[in-house]
């Protein structure tokens, strides 16, 4: 087999397949979740807070000498990608939860009958029984 077609035999693999158009549906939703946080939590946030722009926050380890920039350590920008990956996180959560309450139930098996006796176990059940009489 030449690499050409093991690797159109790998590509056409239905799990490679599903794969990409997850990686794709979810890059669009990590899109969407990111302008829902930054654009309508992240303000609330910011009111409720007294107007703090959490990626404003540093802390400045050596400010900017001769047109060298200062050295910081951003740790709103960390806080505001962990809200970020938290809400993110709770979004697929909720997504996952409605597919799985819409997916069908399997039907409950129906109760299991007793499986028939062998013949042999019958006919020699009616021998006893015509030898006790």
């Amino acid at each position: 087999m030449s690499f050409i077609s093991e690797f159109k035999e790998f590509a056409m693999k239905g799990n490679v397949l599903d794969m990409a158009v997850g990686v794709v549906i979810g890059t669009a939703f990590g899109k969407i979740v990111s302008s829902l946080v930054g654009d309508i939590i992240m303000p609330i946030v910011g009111v409720i807070t007294g107007g703090v722009n959490f990626t404003d926050l540093k802390i400045t380890l050596k400010d900017t000498a001769q047109g060298v920039p200062a050295v910081t350590i951003n740790y709103g920008n960390f806080i505001q990608t962990a809200v970020d990956f938290l809400i993110i996180a709770f979004c697929i959560f909720c997504v996952i939860k409605a597919i799985n309450s819409l997916k069908r139930k399997p039907a409950e098996p129906e109760a299991a009958q007793p499986a028939a006796p062998a013949e042999n176990i019958v006919l020699l059940t009616q021998i006893r029984d015509l030898l006790k009489k």
